[in-house]
């Protein structure tokens, strides 16, 4: 399972981080290979030199040393069902969606014994999405996660861990899924519900002439995907309630410290939210 410059990675969906990780893969002389049910964006993703094959059915399955399922959750586990057949033997398989405990021991229940699925996600994104946004310069400096079970074999942990450090992310950390998807209800999912009110809770046309940058850098991402991100909050619904509750309780005691005028205890949160975001920084 070591990567070796040789190996034929296949990229099933080829969008926003598929087409991203098929652009550092090919640079660092893999051979990619796509399946998109899109013609269009295969004949893009070849024009432009982003794979080197690419198809709209499973024919280039069988050459796949490794399989990256760039797909949205709620289809994943329907898609190795349908198309294991055609899998090599000794394939291993990741994935790069955004929430995992209704994903992955849906695919290690159903996936073939000589395959192997381990899970990972890449904490880096666009508010924009198709492979014609595509760029592997988004995995500098970002994070990735690797979300193994008990399922899951040493090597194949340390492949995850590899395909990280190739596709040039800086941190790399190790998270169960229950973990996983608690944590990203936390740093991912609420900040964009949190975007998404910011710009719904005022109905003025006109705010670009009188924000800053404060309101800008906080409504980047409001600039959202809606059937995408409404399906990851939905399959993630309990950790990202728990989360919205626990933003809600402590905007609750802001406000009345502001209604009750309590200055020093308004200072020591934003000393204490000072001293957590530097953090960032180190």
């Amino acid at each position: 399972m070591e990567w070796i410059n040789e190996a034929n990675v296949l990229i099933a969906g080829l969008g926003l981080i598929g087409g991203s990780y098929a652009k550092a893969l090919k640079r660092l002389g893999f051979r990619v290979m796509a399946m998109d049910k899109d013609e269009e964006t295969i004949r893009y993703a070849l024009e432009n030199k982003i794979i080197d094959e690419g198809k709209t059915d499973d024919s280039l399955l069988p050459k796949a040393d490794c399989i990256i399922l760039a797909l949205y959750p709620s289809i994943v586990a329907q898609w190795v069902s349908d198309h294991q057949e055609h899998f090599k033997s000794g394939v291993i398989l990741t994935d790069v969606t955004g929430v995992k405990s209704g994903v992955v021991s849906k695919v290690q229940d159903i996936l073939r014994e000589d395959a192997e699925f381990i899970a990972a996600h890449p904490m880096a994104g666009r508010e924009v999405y198709g492979v014609k946004n595509s760029d592997d310069k988004i995995f500098r400096e970002a994070n990735y996660i690797v979300v193994p079970t008990e399922k899951n074999t040493d090597e194949a942990i340390k492949w995850c861990k590899n395909l990280g450090r190739v596709l040039g992310f800086s941190r790399i950390s190790v998270l169960t899924p229950q973990e996983h998807d608690s944590m990203i209800a936390y740093v991912s999912q609420l900040t964009h519900c949190i975007a998404v009110a910011l710009m719904t809770c005022d109905d003025n046309e006109h705010l670009r002439d009188y924000t800053g940058d404060s309101f800008r850098d906080l409504t980047r991402i409001a600039r959202i995907n809606e059937d995408m991100w409404t399906e990851l909050f939905f399959m993630n619904r309990e950790p990202l309630l728990e989360r919205i509750d626990g933003f809600i309780a402590e905007m609750e005691n802001i406000r009345a410290m502001i209604d009750q005028k309590d200055e020093e205890g308004l200072k020591e949160k934003m000393r204490l939210s000072t001293k957590r975001r530097m953090l960032f920084d180190k």
